[in-house]
């Protein structure tokens, strides 16, 4: 054999894993090309993914807290850099509810001019924190009339990138359709085209700032006219309203307006309140607008054993816990507990601010007694409930505690979906669904945030990291449980 040449098996064998591996990157860097990536990350916002979490953080801390009425449904937030408007933007999503998983975005193209609603034609955004899928009712938006695909549109584009940290931050892990507006889009007509996908529970938020570069107090008088016109639904005042997400804004109006939403301006600052000087400024808002929390019409089946007297020691003992922590107050532990705070119980302590959640730790099964119970939820879901950041004794008297003493645990056997509807009792059951080595449980008083009882297993599935259609395999383990609640707000 002649020792200069390459056998004939060994080239065809090394030009076949060749080929396989040119056409595999090229598969991956297809795949690549399939997520926008970054443009303004390390302007403007941090690039390092530690810094950006822990500054994220701190707006949210450090967030104008204004109280409003009902499950927030939609937002209006800043798009500056974080520096100049990061604080505002925190008010905004302070208020957002942390079960939300679908979000549009919707943004007005600062360096691109077209006409339409342009949605990319990419699988998912990446930030710093992360990929950020599209969900796949884009794709079905997308081919509807007034939108079109324009993905150079986005590659450079701010307003809806500089959103995703905050609620990659407060949601962690959720879906969401950029919606990025050149000229000629009617915002009625986009309104329409979204109020359905709000119905079956997407979050809308508008990205916009306000006047840009008037003095100081010009600016605050052009802008008072936004922060009066936009949470007021008065579209009239706003043709007077200067935004660079003027479309957006009003879009967002208008669904609110159709659906029935309240308005509620959260907070108001520009540059010159921030980071910049006074001599030219951008003016930023925070807005939410919501619905009114629907009663639900089921009944508390489960009798009450808890005395007057021992509601309030529990009640008292977990405000106190959280005090304790937070401006030195003593724990006020009963004096003489009754034999039923003795007793081993499951329980939930339950923080609301606002009408929304703020926090809520429990123990279904009963492994402790129901003071210690209280005392160790009460502390867990002031400062350890993982969806939040931490109680601060500034929100000590915007907060309504509530305490949930539960019964044990029963496990209901069904062939299908439709038979575990069928056994269901909304309104009155707390659901556990285990599977695979996950679990997680909603209380009787979700039925109130998630009247439906499939969309409220959809939810219970997803809360527990498990497929949404869980709830319907006869494998999954599903046990209820009543639950007798009591808030301050009762007494």
């Amino acid at each position: 054999m002649d020792r200069g040449r390459i056998p004939l098996c060994v080239a065809v064998f090394w030009a076949a894993l060749l080929a396989l591996s040119l056409a595999s990157n090229g598969f991956a860097m297809e795949q690549m090309e399939n997520v926008r990536t970054p443009a303004v990350a390390g302007s403007f916002y941090s690039a390092n993914p530690s810094t950006l979490k822990r500054q994220v953080k701190e707006f949210l801390r450090e967030a104008k807290q204004t109280p409003v009425k009902g499950r927030v449904r939609a937002l209006v937030a800043p798009h500056a850099g974080y520096v100049y408007s990061g604080v505002v933007a925190a008010a905004s999503y302070e208020k957002m509810p942390r079960d939300v998983r679908k979000v549009i975005i919707i943004g007005a193209s600062h360096r691109a001019r077209y006409r339409g609603a342009s949605i990319p034609n990419v699988s998912a955004y990446r930030t710093p924190l992360g990929l950020v899928p599209l969900a796949p009712e884009a794709k079905r938006l997308a081919e509807s009339p007034g939108f079109v695909r324009l993905d150079q549109a986005h590659a450079q584009e701010h307003s809806i990138e500089v959103q995703l940290p905050f609620l990659q931050v407060v949601l962690g892990d959720f879906e969401f359709i950029p919606i990025l507006l050149g000229g000629g889009v009617n915002p009625e007509k986009l309104a329409e085209a979204l109020e359905p996908l709000v119905q079956r529970g997407f979050f809308l938020i508008a990205s916009t700032d306000l006047s840009h570069y008037y003095p100081y107090e010009t600016a605050q008088n052009m802008d008072s006219v936004c922060c009066r016109a936009i949470p007021n639904l008065d579209y009239e005042a706003m043709k007077n309203c200067k935004a660079c997400g003027w479309v957006p804004t009003v879009a967002v109006m208008k669904v609110a307006d159709n659906l029935g939403w309240t308005g509620t301006l959260l907070d108001y600052r520009n540059s010159g309140d921030t980071a910049g000087s006074k001599d030219k400024v951008v003016g930023y808002a925070a807005i939410a607008f919501t619905e009114a929390v629907k009663e639900s019409k089921g009944e508390r089946k489960m009798p009450s054993y808890t005395s007057d007297q021992d509601k309030s020691d529990l009640l008292k003992l977990a405000r106190s816990v959280m005090a304790s922590k937070l401006i030195d107050a003593e724990i006020e532990r009963p004096e003489h507990p009754s034999k039923l705070l003795q007793e081993n119980r499951g329980c939930f302590v339950t923080i609301h601010k606002d009408g929304q959640l703020r926090g809520c730790i429990g123990t279904i099964e009963p492994v402790q007694s129901l003071v210690d119970g209280v005392e160790s939820n009460a502390y867990n879901a002031a400062f350890r409930d993982p969806r939040f950041p931490p109680l601060s004794a500034r929100e000590l008297d915007d907060i309504d505690v509530e305490v949930s003493v539960l019964t044990v645990p029963e496990e209901i056997e069904f062939t299908d979906g439709k038979d575990l509807l069928s056994k269901l009792k909304p309104g009155v059951h707390g659901v556990i669904l285990s599977r695979g080595g996950r679990r997680s449980t909603f209380l009787p008083q979700v039925w109130d945030q998630l009247s439906n009882p499939q969309n409220f297993l959809i939810q219970l599935c997803r809360k527990g990291g498990m497929s949404p259609n869980c709830w319907q395999d006869p494998d999954t383990k599903v046990e209820v449980y009543e639950a007798e609640y009591f808030s301050e707000h009762d007494e």
